[in-house]
């Protein structure tokens, strides 16, 4: 069982001669009437983590609602309250001029939104980051290249998307030991899953699972990996949204999934357990971990 620890992070180098971009453009795409704030939480994190450029495509209440909240987020306004699939080739054509797609953060599960997210997902050729209700309206058939970062219940929902066997799927969820869980998922999925349109599963079109836990698995083809730390103050709202941008941010620099990953639950549960001290107990908000990367990301 391995442990993250600071010698597994390899931060992205910068060259003295880049210009705006060189270092990761991201895209992510979120939001509806219900959800704001996850997809600006997400935007913040992934340009704290270091990336150049970070664009929002939203609704257009919510994209006008996170240029309030941040002069530093490019935003997309899309017209309508939700995505739909009358938004699908404007998002797929963006994506174009951008390293990495982050999808899900406060997205919403209309009819019309999943019709829009599955229409767009294998169309979009770039790196992705999947996270919240992208994970729940998905499954390991239409991802490649991608990094999804569930927590146990997502996980669940995306393993019945994935048509895995009822049974097997209600032992991991009940599997206690994460390292076990880790395995019987990484299993479950590679072996039992349903298999991509090119003949490959889910771990061999080069995805990784990032399962956040009191322990995080980060869970490769070849690897699986563990990082402890963190604390309950961290099942707040908007913490997971944190994590999906780092994860984005780190990938659109150094276009490295698994190091990614691991960058990015290790910055995580670090920040975390930072704040909570800084704060003397369980106050402090996503925002503020966003706040945070800036003085832990070195």
């Amino acid at each position: 069982m391995h442990h993250i620890s600071k010698k597994d992070i390899k931060l992205p180098k910068r060259k003295e001669t880049a210009k705006k971009g060189d270092n990761g453009r991201v895209l992510v795409v979120g939001g509806s009437k219900d959800y704001v704030g996850a997809i600006a939480l997400a935007g913040l994190a992934a340009l704290r983590s270091g990336a150049d450029w970070v664009t929002v495509a939203a609704p257009e209440k919510v994209a006008w609602a996170v240029n309030c909240l941040s002069a530093d987020l490019v935003t997309l306004k899309l017209h309508g309250d939700y995505f739909s699939s009358k938004h699908a080739a404007e998002i797929i054509n963006l994506s174009k001029k951008h390293d990495v797609v982050l999808i899900g953060n406060g997205i919403g599960l209309k009819k019309e939104t999943k019709q829009f997210l599955k229409k767009i997902i294998k169309k979009i050729d770039n790196f992705k980051v999947v996270d919240a209700d992208g994970i729940k309206i998905l499954s390991s058939r239409d991802l490649e290249s991608s990094i999804i970062t569930p927590h146990i219940k997502e996980l669940e929902i995306f393993m019945k998307n994935s048509k895995i066997n009822k049974r097997m799927i209600k032992k991991i969820i009940k599997e206690e030991n994460i390292e076990r869980k880790a395995l019987m998922t990484r299993k479950a999925i590679d072996l039992i899953g349903i298999k991509n349109d090119n003949g490959k599963n889910f771990f061999e079109n080069n995805n990784v699972i990032l399962l956040k836990s009191h322990v995080d698995a980060i869970i490769s083809k070849d690897k699986i990996l563990f990082t402890k730390g963190g604390n309950p103050g961290m099942a707040k709202a908007g913490t997971g949204d944190v994590l999906a941008g780092l994860c984005a941010g780190f990938l659109g620099q150094s276009k490295e999934l698994l190091q990614s990953a691991v960058n990015a639950s290790y910055f995580n549960k670090i920040i975390g357990d930072i704040l909570l001290k800084k704060k003397k107990g369980f106050t402090y908000l996503a925002s503020d971990m966003v706040s945070e990367i800036q003085r832990t990301v070195k």
